[in-house]
């Protein structure tokens, strides 16, 4: 339905297995995201990074790739289109934006020197549904009731639900009392600029990365 009106359709993957399904099925472009990302759904032996996936996507998919999972800085556009990505998907980096619709509190959090890349953590593994958050005490409550085992979702559902996690979003600010996904990119976070700024910053620094790496170029007839 979605070709017959000329829609374009992007699947977002964590795996190459879904990555294959995907391009098998029909769609048009594919967001592959590693395991830094905030990426839900993981299964125990996922936990590969966007370093691996990102180099075994753009060398086995047919469709164009894009590249996702703690994107945040011109280097890493840089490098992902060094690697023959399309381009970046960001998530985690927009929220720390002017623009984003949340309480200015979060972006202040994720913006403080101390709050870097090992202040996320994962939870909802033991139900086949990994999802990486904020590191704080919602977060560690869920991993100790998955850690007594046999856990349905019943028991971590009141820390986990998406009334909670909206109300931080719009009305307290309070980081410390929800579980909200976010990437590892939060240690390349140190600042709140607006969108604009943040776009023409990232393009100005991928095209100084892109010209320093063509300079290491040899050329052979030499």
């Amino acid at each position: 339905m979605w070709k017959a009106a000329g829609v374009k359709v992007l699947h977002k993957s964590a795996t190459m297995r879904h990555a294959l399904k995907a391009q098998e099925a029909g769609v048009d472009i594919i967001e592959i995201v590693g395991y830094e990302g905030s990426i839900a759904g993981g299964q125990p032996g996922d936990e590969v990074g966007a370093w691996v996936l990102l180099a075994k996507a753009t060398s086995t998919l047919r469709v164009p790739v894009v590249a996702a999972g703690a994107s945040g800085t011109g280097r890493q556009l840089a490098a992902a289109l060094a690697m023959g990505a399309q381009g970046v998907t960001m998530a985690t980096r927009f929220l720390c934006t002017v623009e984003a619709p949340i309480d200015m509190k979060i972006k202040e959090c994720m913006a403080r020197p101390e709050v870097d890349e090992r202040q996320t953590t994962i939870v909802l593994g033991t139900l086949s549904n990994a999802t990486r958050v904020f590191k704080n005490g919602v977060a560690e409550e869920i991993r100790r009731i998955e850690r007594q085992g046999d856990v349905d979702f019943s028991q971590v559902m009141p820390l986990a639900s998406g009334g909670r996690t909206k109300k931080m979003w719009q009305e307290t600010g309070d980081t410390q009392d929800a579980m909200w996904s976010c990437s590892q990119s939060l240690g390349v976070i140190s600042d709140i600029p607006t969108c604009k700024e943040l776009l023409r910053r990232m393009v100005a620094e991928a095209e100084e990365r892109l010209n320093h790496g063509a300079k290491c170029i040899i050329n052979s007839k030499l």
